[in-house]
């Protein structure tokens, strides 16, 4: 397969990934924004997100593995397709592994409150997820 195919057929997978997690897959702005809240190395532009999104690069291996996890897709198959669907992998098709983007600023949040308060926040939720297991 040559560079040209590769990078469509990667784009039509992360495409595929972006919907099957409930995600514009015509928005580079809101990939490059979700992209960014989730990844500790250097932020991604717009520009960069709309080359994936359009076939004209692929990312990194080390941003490729964050973006599977981010959509519960398996690396391997969203850098290189194969036999396995994005949606079949039991593993990250439950969602257990990814965050929404409320839920990442939620942890940046908790990040920023001093000790004695994060404390608290860590036991507020620990009460009210006991308190959903009861139901």
């Amino acid at each position: 397969m040559n560079s040209a195919n590769e990078r469509e057929s990667f784009s039509e997978r992360l495409q595929q990934a972006l919907k099957n997690a409930h995600y514009s897959p015509d928005s580079p702005t809101r990939l490059a924004r979700e992209f960014n809240i989730r990844f500790d190395g250097r932020p991604i532009t717009v520009h960069a997100a709309r080359k994936w999104l359009v076939g004209e690069a692929i990312p990194t291996q080390e941003k490729l593995r964050m973006i599977a996890h981010w959509l519960g897709v398996p690396a391997e198959w969203l850098r290189f397709g194969g036999a396995e669907d994005a949606s079949t992998s039991t593993e990250h098709a439950n969602g257990a592994s990814r965050f929404e983007s409320a839920d990442v600023k939620l942890i940046a949040d908790l990040q920023r409150l001093d000790e004695h308060h994060r404390q608290i926040a860590r036991e507020f939720i620990r009460m009210l997820v006991r308190m959903n297991n009861q139901k």
